[in-house]
Order: C-alpha cells, then sequence, then structure tokens
C-alpha cells in the first residue's frame, strides 16, 4: 500500500468512527522495573553518566519490551501508537550526554512502532494501524525565563529548538511514521518551533505527513503555561493546517473538559484528546480506573466533542480497551462550519468579522 493510499484510508476512517490513541508509554515501561544495567544494554554498559529514567533510550537497548508495549496497544484496540521518542532530540537528552544519537533514537523507535503495527495489520486487514512521530516539548522553554531574577532571559532559542526538532523528524520520517505528533505543548512558541521545523523537513523529502498538534493545560484557570486559553492556542497553530488539535496528558478527563468543549467548537479541523488517568496522587501514581475514565470519555463522545481519543499519563492497555468499547456507539465530532473572520491570538483570542 502506497503512503497516499494509506492516507487516503485514514481521513476516510476517521470521518466514519470515533479513532484510538494509545495510552501511556511510560507508565508501562515504569512496571518493568527496570534498572541502570536495564538502561544501558550492553552497548552503553561502560557509559560515564547515569541512564536509568531514559526512556527513549530503550528503543536501542530494550527493543522487544518498546515492541511489546505498542503492540499490546494495538490489541487493545489502538488505530493509533505514538513512537516512544517524548524527550528523543538532542536539547532533551543532552541531560544524559547522547545528543548526537537523537536521529538514531527516532530511527529506531519509529521501525519499532512501524513493526508493530504493520503485523496487527495484517491480522486485520480491513483495519489499517498508524504510527505517529511524537515529538515532546523538550525540557526547555523559549516564552519563559528560568531566571526569575532576569524575566529577559532564556536558556533556548527558536533555531535551537528548530535544529533539534529538524533532526527528530527527518528520523522518524526514515523509520516509517505515517503522522507526526506535536505533543504536551505547554510553550506554544516551542511548538511553533517544532512545526516550523517538521514544514522544512517535509519540503526537503517532497511530501506531506498529516500533523497532530494536543497541548497540556497546567492549572485549572484553562491555559497553558505561556498563558494561552484553549482558543488562543488554536489561533496560533492554524497556520499549520493540522490533521487535528487537542489537549492530551493535563489533568482527568473531568478537568480537561472544559478545555475541550471550547476548542471543540472552534477549531475546523479534528479534535484529539488523551488525558491522564485522573490526577496523581500523593505517590505520583493515577488512581482512575478503565471503568472511570471510559464512562466520562463515553460522554465527550455522546456530546459529539471528539474525533480521536487515547489516554495519557496513568493509562494501560485496559484503559485503551474500556475506552474504544465506550466509545465505538458514537459517530465522530461534525467538523463545524466557521465563519470567516479575522482571527488573532496573544494571551487570548480576537476575531474581529
Amino acid at each position: 500500500m502506497t503512503r497516499e493510499e494509506r492516507l487516503e484510508l485514514l481521513d476516510r476512517a476517521v470521518k466514519e468512527r470515533i479513532l484510538i490513541l494509545d495510552g501511556a508509554m511510560g507508565t508501562m515501561i515504569q512496571r518493568q522495573k527496570l534498572d541502570e544495567e536495564g538502561y544501558r544494554g550492553e552497548r552503553f554498559k561502560d557509559f560515564d553518566r547515569d541512564l536509568k529514567g531514559n526512556n527513549d533510550l530503550l528503543v536501542l537497548t530494550q527493543p522487544e519490551i518498546i515492541r511489546d508495549i505498542h503492540s499490546g496497544y494495538l490489541e487493545a484496540g489502538a488505530d493509533i501508537i505514538g513512537t516512544n521518542t517524548f524527550n528523543a532530540q538532542a536539547i532533551s537528552q543532552a541531560d544524559y550526554g547522547l545528543e548526537d544519537i537523537s536521529h538514531e533514537m527516532n530511527v529506531a523507535a519509529a521501525k519499532l512502532a512501524r513493526e508493530a503495527a504493520d503485523d496487527w495489520e495484517a491480522r486485520t486487514p480491513d483495519r489499517p494501524r498508524y504510527v505517529a512521530g511524537a515529538m515532546g516539548p523538550t525540557n526547555r522553554t523559549a516564552s519563559i525565563s528560568p531566571d526569575v531574577n532576569n524575566p529577559g532571559f532564556r536558556n533556548v532559542s527558536f533555531d535551537d529548538l528548530v535544529e533539534a526538532y529538524s533532526t527528530q523528524v527527518r528520523g522518524m520520517i526514515e523509520g516509517g511514521v505515517d503522522l507526526i505528533l506535536i505533543e504536551t505543548v505547554f510553550d506554544t512558541l516551542n511548538a511553533k518551533a517544532a512545526g516550523y521545523a517538521v514544514e522544512e523537513v517535509f519540503d526537503e523529502v517532497g511530501f506531506k505527513l498529516p500533523i497532530m498538534i494536543s497541548g497540556t493545560i497546567t492549572d485549572l484557570s484553562g491555559r497553558n503555561l505561556s498563558g494561552q486559553t484553549p482558543e488562543a492556542f488554536w489561533y496560533s497553530m492554524r497556520h499549520l493546517r493540522p490533521f487535528s488539535i487537542g489537549f492530551n496528558c493535563s489533568f482527568g478527563a473531568e478537568q480537561l473538559r472544559p478545555a475541550v468543549d471550547e476548542i471543540a467548537h472552534v477549531a475546523e479541523t479534528y479534535i484529539s484528546v488523551y488525558p491522564n488517568a485522573g490526577l496523581p496522587n500523593e505517590m505520583g501514581t493515577y488512581d482512575e480506573t478503565a471503568e472511570q475514565m471510559s464512562a466520562q470519555l463515553e460522554a465527550w463522545a455522546k456530546d459529539d466533542l471528539i474525533n480521536i481519543v487515547g489516554g495519557c499519563c496513568g493509562t494501560t492497555p485496559d484503559h485503551i480497551r474500556a475506552i474504544a468499547e465506550a466509545v465505538a456507539p458514537y459517530a465522530p465530532r461534525v467538523i463545524p462550519e466557521v465563519e470567516p473572520a479575522l482571527r488573532l491570538s496573544g494571551l487570548e483570542p480576537f476575531t474581529h468579522a
């Protein structure tokens, strides 16, 4: 099947039913209880820095674990799985001294996800499975100073972000992803750098892939860390003409619903959402069961708010299976017809007809 044929089937599927994303990668990796040696593997056994916690490295040192996690989510009903590349760009990998292997990590991660998706697609040929190349926000912010005594200071530039993201996207495309997922956006400027990098690489390779964009709300004010409301965030990212816009992580479904409701009524594209399994408890883990979470997301489907849905922190294949079953009876959200107008965004949206 050609790339064009695959994307045509994706476009058809998202119009017919609510598509299912996978769940948390980190949650499933934590269940493995890997020690320092487990993260290092043979290749990095003599590396001079601690590597425990570098989940992205596991695509090279523990590929079977990552492939099995992907397979578990596909078995649970996921149509789209994300690569294990949330921090697989040079800026984040610099914390471990591994920035030079960013490209290799992304190629390997994409190939692992591709293998798992192709395996399940072969079992269900009437239902293609898709791989989204996951691009996290990095561990730096382009809009906000990390030094409270120097508001003008930045520890990363737009160009730094573009360079890191470009390398990441090249690796993902080489590894065979179907979509690009710019996720957990807490700083809209970081996301704009990611979008710029993606478009540059598309020009290099001579074709485009669908782009999914997913922000995160940082507190109950309903804004991201750089201060934007959901509607303003959409206007800031709209120029990329994304396949979908939405939110992930943040809170549980109950607290995230107002933000989803706001953006669902103004975005003339598909809405993708994958919340945490509730709020973290005092131990930093998540207590919301698959049944509790799926019941809340079923209400979103019933109220015509979503086109693509899955889970973030704390979710497992059991959560994804329950969510898939809960939303299956409902038609996907109908994209609204939005009247032409001048739409600008700062921290708040501005619309002038």
